[in-house]
C-alpha cells in the first residue's frame, strides 16, 4: 500500500525518546506527552523494540490500548526480539553506545530470521496491548550498528524478515512494510531486488537541515521512480536543531554546532523557527509522506504542530541555498 494513502496526516509521533533514550523520564512525564500527542490530534506513532528493551512499545501501548484501534495508524519494527532475561553489563550498540542505558535491562536478541520476525511481531503486540500492526519496519541492518557485518544481517533479513512481511502484506495482516534505518545503502540495496518490493521506509537523520546530500544522490530518485515513500525520522537531527546538544544520537561537533548556528541566524533575521526549518525542509521532497519528531514534554508537541503551518518566507529559502547551508538538489518549499 502506498504510505500516502495509509498515513492519516504528515506528522506522526517518534517514540524513541520514550524508552528513556539519553535520561530516564518519569512516567508522569511520559503519560502526559502521549495524552498531549493524542489530544493535537495526532494519529501516527512509531516504535520498536530496541527502544528501552520494549519499554516506548509498553509506554505507548498505555495509551493506544485504549482506544478504538481504528482510529489510529500504528508502526513498530522486527530485528530485535525482547527476551524475558535480564541482561548485566553494557549493551553493544555499535556507534549509538549506550543509548538506552536508562531502559529496561532485559536481554535482547538482535536476529532477523523468519522464526525470529514472527516472535518479534507477536512480542511487540503484547506489550503494546493491540491485536493488529499496520506498518513494520525492518530495523537496522546497517553499517552503524554492525560495521563491516551489515551485508550478512542484510542478507538473514532477505531470506527472513522480507519474505515474512512480504507473505503477511499479502494476506493482509499488515498493510505495509520496508526499512527503518539510519543510512541509505540498505534501502537503495533493497529497492535494487528483483523480489517483492517494500511499500516505502523510515530514515532517521538522513534527510534533515545538517544532513541530506547523500540522500539525493541515488536513493531518492530510486525512491521516486519506483513511487515508494518515505518517512523522516529524527528531523532535528537527534535534538540539535530543537535546542539539545546530541547530534547522530551523540554530542554534536564543532563542525555541526557551527553550522547550527548559521542556520539560527539565518531563521533569526527572516523571523522563522529553527523547528518550522527544519520540519517543512524534511517535508518538501516529493518522496517524504510524513516526518515524525519525538517528544518528551508535552509543550514539545504543540510546538511541532505551530512550526509545521508556520509561515516561513521564500526570501528566507532562497537565502538558506545561497549560503550553502542546503543542497542545490534539495527541493524547498514554495518550489523555490
Amino acid at each position: 500500500m502506498n504510505l500516502r494513502q495509509l498515513l492519516p496526516t504528515r506528522i506522526g509521533f517518534g517514540t524513541a525518546p520514550m524508552g528513556n533514550m539519553f535520561r530516564a523520564i518519569p512516567d508522569d512525564e511520559v503519560t502526559a506527552t502521549l495524552n498531549a500527542a493524542w489530544d493535537h490530534g495526532i494519529r501516527y506513532y512509531d516504535t520498536a523494540p530496541l527502544y528501552g528493551a520494549g519499554l516506548a512499545e509498553i509506554r505507548l501501548g498505555g495509551l493506544l490500548s485504549s482506544k478504538p484501534r481504528d482510529t489510529f495508524v500504528l508502526s513498530t519494527k522486527v530485528g530485535r526480539v525482547i527476551l524475558d532475561e535480564v541482561e548485566s553489563g553494557a549493551r553493544d550498540l555499535g556507534e549509538k553506545g549506550t543509548l538506552f542505558e536508562h531502559g529496561r535491562p532485559n536481554k535482547i536478541l538482535h536476529e532477523w530470521t523468519a522464526e525470529a520476525t514472527e516472535s518479534s511481531i507477536e512480542g511487540s503486540l503484547k506489550r503494546l496491548g493491540v491485536d493488529r500492526l499496520d506498518i513494520v519496519w525492518v530495523h537496522d541492518i546497517a553499517q552503524d550498528f554492525y560495521g563491516d557485518d551489515w551485508l550478512q544481517k542484510f542478507e538473514e533479513a532477505r531470506t527472513g524478515a522480507f519474505r515474512v512481511l512480504s507473505r503477511l502484506r499479502d494476506e493482509g495482516v499488515i498493510k505495509a512494510w520496508g526499512l527503518g534505518v539510519n543510512r541509505t545503502e540498505p534501502i537503495e540495496l533493497t529497492l535494487a531486488l528483483d523480489e517483492p518490493q517494500p511499500d516505502g521506509f523510515l530514515l532517521a537523520g538522513r534527510y534533515t537541515l545538517l544532513d541530506h546530500a547523500h540522500a539525493l544522490q541515488r536513493l531518492l530518485p530510486t525512491a521516486a521512480e519506483q513511487g515508494v515513500s518515505m518517512v523522516v525520522g529524527g528531523p532535528y537531527s537527534s535534538g540539535v536543531l530543537a535546542g539539545g546538544t546530541h547530534f547522530e544520537y551523540q554530542e554534536a561537533p564543532p563542525e555541526i554546532l557551527e553550522k547550527v548556528r548559521r542556520i539560527k541566524e539565518l531563521t533569526a533575521r527572516h523571523g522563522v523557527s529553527i523547528k518550522a526549518a527544519a520540519l517543512q525542509f524534511s517535508l518538501a521532497h516529493p518522496v517524504t509522506a510524513a516526518v515524525i519528531p519525538g517528544a518528551t514534554r508535552p509543550s514539545r508537541i504543540a510546538e511541532d504542530l505551530a512550526a509545521l503551518d508556520e509561515p516561513v518566507p521564500s526570501a528566507f529559502w532562497r537565502e538558506l541555498r545561497e549560503s550553502s547551508l542546503v543542497s542545490s538538489c534539495a527541493p524547498l518549499p514554495g518550489g523555490v
